[in-house]
C-alpha cells in the first residue's frame, strides 16, 4: 500500500511537470521586453512587447500582434530552446505513460512485479531528461535575451516551465527511489485482491534405511 501512494505520487507530479513544460513550450511570454530604456515608461504607456521561442508579440490594452520568428534568421540559443522544449513534451508523454504502466492497479500480459519496477525506474529516467532538458533551455534562453542588452522581466511562461523542471526532477526521484526497492514475494489475485503466496521447498529425498539394506544382505 505505502509502494502504491509513492507510484501516485510519482505519477501525479509527472503529469504536473509535463503539463508545466507544455505549457512554457506553447507561449511566448517568455521574457517581457521594453524598447524605450525603462520598464515603468513601457508601462504607463501600456505597450508591452513579450517574446519566446516561437514569436515575438506586442501587447497593448486592446489588442496583441504576434511576429513568428523566421527559422533561418534565430540565434543558435533560439533554436536549442526549441528542439530541447519539444523534446522535454514527448518524452514527457512517453514517461506518463510508461509509469501508469508500472502501477499495481494496471492489469497487462505480464504483470510481474519485476516488469513493473522496471518500468518505473524507466519512466524516473525519462522525467529526469525532461527536467534536464527543460532547465537548459528556460535558463539558456533567459540569459542569452538578458546578453543581448535590452530591459526585461520574466513572463509567466517562463515561471510555468521552471515549476514544470522541479516537478519533473521531483517525480524522476520519487519514481526510481521507489523502483530501487527490493522485490517482493510474487502475487496472485483472489477475489479481486492481490495476495501473497510462496512456493513450498520441496520435499527431501527419502533416506535409505540402513537396518532394511542389513536385513536383506543376511537374507542372501
Amino acid at each position: 500500500m505505502a509502494k502504491f501512494g509513492v507510484l501516485l505520487c510519482g505519477f501525479v507530479l509527472s503529469c504536473l511537470g509535463w503539463l508545466g513544460i507544455m505549457i512554457a513550450t506553447a507561449t511566448n511570454d517568455w521574457v517581457v521586453l521594453c524598447q524605450y530604456g525603462q520598464l515603468d515608461i513601457c508601462s504607463m504607456m501600456d505597450v508591452v512587447w513579450s517574446t519566446g521561442p516561437w514569436a515575438e508579440c506586442v501587447s497593448s490594452t486592446r489588442l496583441q500582434r504576434c511576429l513568428a520568428f523566421q527559422i533561418f534568421d534565430l540565434p543558435a540559443y533560439v533554436q536549442t530552446t526549441r528542439a530541447l522544449m519539444v523534446t522535454a513534451s514527448i518524452l514527457g508523454l512517453v514517461a506518463m505513460v510508461i509509469v501508469a504502466m508500472s502501477m499495481p492497479c494496471t492489469r497487462l500480459a505480464s504483470s510481474a512485479q519485476g516488469s513493473k519496477n522496471k518500468h518505473a525506474a524507466a519512466g524516473g529516467v525519462l522525467m529526469l531528461v525532461v527536467g534536464l532538458c527543460g532547465a537548459i533551455s528556460t535558463v539558456w534562453f533567459s540569459l542569452g535575451m538578458y546578453l543581448s542588452g535590452q530591459l526585461m522581466s520574466f513572463g509567466y511562461s517562463l515561471y510555468a516551465g521552471w515549476v514544470g523542471v522541479v516537478l519533473s526532477l521531483l517525480a524522476a526521484v520519487i519514481l526510481t527511489c521507489c523502483s530501487s526497492s527490493p522485490a517482493s514475494r510474487p502475487y496472485h489475485q483472489e477475489g479481486g485482491k492481490m495476495v501473497a503466496y510462496t512456493v513450498p521447498a520441496a520435499a527431501p529425498p527419502a533416506a535409505v534405511s540402513v537396518s532394511s539394506n542389513h536385513a536383506k544382505s543376511v537374507h542372501v
